[in-house]
């Protein structure tokens, strides 16, 4: 009895701080990757059992990956990397021509998190259940410091990782023209936690470290063993009821609090009808004609049921594929960035347009159709 087969994907490596909250890994293991080592672990540990290591990122895999698994087990670090996991597991949901889902094609998805002392589980059937999208409005929304401070009066070591994350990157581009930060590249953390310092030496702020640098680029809140225990050990309790059936799962959505005591509590979170992500109904986009293409890009970013990082817009006028706006390749940005000023009127958009949407969130891109108001219309 027990799990046979498991992938582990993880494109970490072992770090000291590590060795504090978890038994996979020993002082030896410090510097080698987090995936590798703990397959080997769990192999010469466990008789027949066969974990596979990833040394990669969940992006780097295909549907036909993940196609290949029963269930689905996530322990991310953000909130955008279990939105793409999220989109994954429901665009390999198959329908008949009736419209009706096919079971056999929905991947449970079992998901838990930590913040210091909270914690959560929660189990997802794609297509049946309430899945991330629905619930983005739970996650808390990330701290950003004021621009002002961070610039010109930094106090916090926090301020000075911030300066060069916002600030300095962008004006040095020290890895190329159109290299973004990525948070588990160590030469980029290298890089600003060596910047950081420097700046901190300049206004006399002691603190930053490279730990510290990593949590403020990556987001990272520190770790807590016990409250990652209980939620291992809950996520591991709900895989084995999902692959025996030997109790109904949970229903949906395990919270856990011991900042103060204990306290612990299931609910079923509710799907949303409207949910851009698993409703399979057209999202509708409320806006005036006079509306800029710049409002539009805001509310992609602000909404707090869509929170996009970078939304790339096309749409399709008179048959043709026609982009509206892209900041991820500098040459379209520019090429494109006057439609950012010019309003959905300039812009040939009409009431019923549709705008395909593609973001780092989802590998899937969604689309959003325009509804103008009804005296709009008219004029």
């Amino acid at each position: 009895m027990g799990f046979r087969n498991i992938d582990v994907i993880d494109m970490d490596t072992v770090d000291l701080s590590n060795l504090n909250r978890q038994f996979l890994f020993r002082e030896k293991d410090v510097g080698k990757t987090k995936a590798n080592v703990a397959a080997e672990f769990v192999n010469s540990r466990v008789p027949g059992c066969n974990v596979t290591p990833h040394f990669a990122r969940i992006q780097d895999f295909d549907a036909d990956f993940y196609r290949g698994f029963h269930i689905i087990v996530c322990g991310l670090d953000s909130i955008e990397a279990r939105r793409w996991i999220n989109s994954m597991m429901l665009s390999l949901l198959e329908y008949d021509a009736d419209g009706q889902l096919n079971p056999a094609s929905v991947k449970a998805l079992v998901d838990g998190g930590t913040e210091g002392f909270k914690g959560n589980a929660r189990v997802i059937f794609p297509g049946t259940s309430a899945c991330v999208e629905c619930t983005l409005d739970l996650y808390p929304p990330q701290i950003n410091f004021p621009l002002c401070t961070i610039a010109h009066t930094p106090r916090l070591p926090e301020h000075c990782i911030e300066y060069v994350r916002v600030l300095l990157w962008p004006q040095e581009k020290p890895f190329g023209e159109d290299a973004p930060i990525d948070g588990d590249d160590v030469s980029h953390l290298k890089w600003i936690y060596e910047k950081a310092l420097d700046r901190a030496s300049q206004f006399g702020i002691e603190g930053v470290t490279y730990r510290l640098t990593q949590g403020v680029v990556k987001r990272i809140i520190p770790a807590v063993a016990s409250t990652n225990a209980v939620v291992a050990a809950s996520c591991a309790t709900e895989c084995f009821k999902i692959a025996t059936c030997c109790a109904p799962p949970m229903n949906n959505y395990l919270v856990f609090n011991d900042v103060d005591g204990l306290y612990t509590y299931t609910f079923e979170a509710e799907r949303r009808d409207d949910c851009a992500a698993c409703s399979r109904k057209p999202t509708f986009l409320p806006m005036s004609m006079n509306d800029k293409l710049q409002n539009v890009v805001d509310h992609f970013v602000n909404s707090a049921t869509l929170r996009m990082k970078a939304p790339a817009i096309t749409t399709v006028i008179d048959g043709q594929s026609v982009p509206l706006y892209l900041s991820t390749i500098k040459s379209l940005e520019e090429r494109l960035r006057p439609n950012l000023k010019k309003t959905l009127r300039e812009l040939a958009l009409v009431d019923g347009q549709e705008l395909v949407v593609a973001d780092s969130t989802t590998p899937t891109s969604r689309i959003f159709k325009l509804v103008f108001p009804a005296e709009a219309m008219d004029h």
